[in-house]
């Protein structure tokens, strides 16, 4: 059978939401009340950094750009998610099919990113303690921080512009939402180059893994020594750690769903699978610093009272 060539499709369809009208309306209060309190505990913690001086440290920096980074992502499948959920026919146009795995994947990327940064800094602090505001200088928080968004950035690019320049036979992504894989399996020829490339790109991500494992091995020798620093790791790295886990295990899902996934199972556990990564980390990763650090909790709790007090 002859493929049906498409290469001037400029709209794609996603995954249709087999519910009632009904079930969509309580999806949709459900997804709406989920991303308002999203919103609001990132901007909480981002606030509270911000205007907070003793949170004015690295750690604290870093963790402020990672809620900011969770806004950015979810901010590339909520909105057009509510929309479809009210909407006959899910459709995205091709240039906003694109913008959206951008968007949605650059940040996990720079989760990442800025999960390594972090390690490195919590081995600066615990491993040499004396030489710390001098080895975190401010210069080199924000060569971090612009670190933690250009890699992610640059890989990205190079991906969407690959990925957009393939010819189709195809216009429907087996998603709710855009995804790279999905696209590249449309292509009516090779796309070689695309796999060299995000291979490259899987290999500078298991790079920063690496540096990560490099960093808890320095942590682990260092907490042998003495029960106080087993007390500052146990106070500082687990968050780390249970962010690392939950952003790790939740792209996996998506990976191996993406790439092995079988249509043979349910449909809403195929969407749960592919959707975790953007409904688990972007809450927990606040949650698990704001509940898990004193000092984050306790400015917190005194800028919610001072602003409190104002009203």
């Amino acid at each position: 059978m002859a493929l049906e060539v498409m290469p001037n499709s400029t709209v794609f369809t996603l995954s249709g939401i087999n519910a009632s009208w009904e079930s969509r309306y309580v999806f949709f209060c459900i997804t709406f009340l989920y991303y308002l309190v999203i919103i609001a505990v990132n901007l909480i913690i981002i606030i509270t950094v911000a205007l907070r001086k003793p949170l004015h440290e690295p750690m604290y920096v870093f963790l402020c750009n990672l809620c900011l980074n969770g806004l950015y992502g979810t901010l590339g499948f909520y909105p057009k998610f509510l929309y479809d959920l009210l909407s006959d026919v899910q459709e995205i146009s091709r240039s906003g099919c694109f913008v959206q795995v951008f968007v949605i994947y650059s940040a996990v990327l720079c989760d990442f990113s800025t999960l390594t940064v972090m390690s490195y800094d919590r081995s600066v602090a615990i491993c040499r303690p004396l030489e710390y505001h001098t080895v975190m200088t401010r210069g080199k928080v924000l060569k971090f921080i612009v670190f933690s968004w250009m890699t992610p950035i640059i890989c990205m690019s190079v991906l969407v512009f690959v990925s957009s320049g393939l010819t189709l036979c195809g216009s429907h992504v087996e998603k709710l939402y855009c995804e790279s894989w999905a696209i590249v399996k449309m292509s009516c020829f090779s796309s070689t180059l695309y796999n060299v490339l995000s291979y490259i790109v899987i290999l500078t991500y298991a790079g920063n893994s690496l540096l990560i494992m490099f960093s808890y091995v320095k942590l682990i020798k260092t907490s042998l020594k003495s029960s106080e620093n087993r007390k500052k790791i146990m106070q500082t790295c687990t968050p780390h750690l249970l962010s690392l886990i939950n952003v790790t295990v939740a792209l996996l899902f998506d990976v191996m769903y993406s790439r092995y996934g079988s249509r043979d199972i349910a449909q809403g556990l195929r969407h749960f699978l592919a959707l975790e990564f953007l409904i688990v980390p972007p809450l927990l990763n606040p949650l698990i610093y704001g509940l898990k650090l004193n000092k984050v909790r306790n400015e917190v709790l005194r800028y919610v009272r001072s602003y409190t007090v104002k009203f």
